[in-house]
């Protein structure tokens, strides 16, 4: 599936290329230990490898899938939009270091505090990462008022954002985190249990 220009920061590739790359697209929930397992073999040990061998040939795609039976699932996804319309060029840092922190939102830690609190954590996470933190909490900062014309229901600066992204996530199917799909068909053998030598062996295996 083509990936919305607006949404470029979650591409991850070696360099810009005139040629058409394989593209291994992995569908990550940031509150899914799997995910972050997924995320941190790619991110440290894949890419390098990637960089290194295929620079021509290969690019990752980040779809960020929320999971709702994890109420908090929205709220980080949220926050990687907003770093998305901020600054793109961080996504990826800004989603290493929500992963490391990944149990500091999880049910039990989140379930007492405000909404808008939660956020504050996140926009700080955000400025720790390189990116405004004062902007990143106006995009994610629901309205204790209503609109000037008495709506109530009007969410945040990054609504209209999450709409697509699940609605093009919807398309595709995805249902497990992690999934990954392959020149946008699901590849089975991929799990979150790859090793770097298994990624390894499997680039080999599929990238020509």
């Amino acid at each position: 599936m083509a990936l919305n220009p607006k949404f470029a920061g979650q591409k991850l590739a070696a360099h810009v290329s005139p040629y058409t790359l394989h593209t291994l697209e992995l569908y990550l929930d940031y509150v899914c230990p799997f995910s972050k397992k997924m995320f941190d073999t790619v991110y440290n040990s894949v890419f390098p490898i990637v960089k290194k061998k295929y620079p021509d040939k290969v690019q990752f795609i980040f779809r960020q899938q929320i999971q709702p039976w994890h109420p908090s699932s929205t709220l980080v996804h949220e926050a990687g939009a907003a770093v998305l319309k901020t600054n793109p060029d961080k996504f990826w840092d800004f989603s290493k270091a929500l992963f490391v922190k990944q149990t500091e939102f999880f049910d039990v830690n989140v379930v007492n505090e405000p909404r808008n609190k939660t956020y504050e954590r996140l926009a700080k996470l955000a400025g720790e990462a390189g990116v405004d933190e004062k902007k990143v909490y106006r995009l994610l900062e629901v309205p204790d008022k209503p609109d000037k014309d008495g709506n109530t229901n009007i969410g945040n600066g990054v609504t209209d954002d999450i709409k697509l992204m699940v609605k093009a996530n919807r398309l595709t199917g995805v249902h497990v985190t992690p999934t990954v799909l392959f020149n946008g068909i699901v590849e089975g053998g991929i799990s979150s249990s790859f090793s770097k030598d298994d990624w390894e062996q499997w680039l080999e295996k599929n990238v020509t």
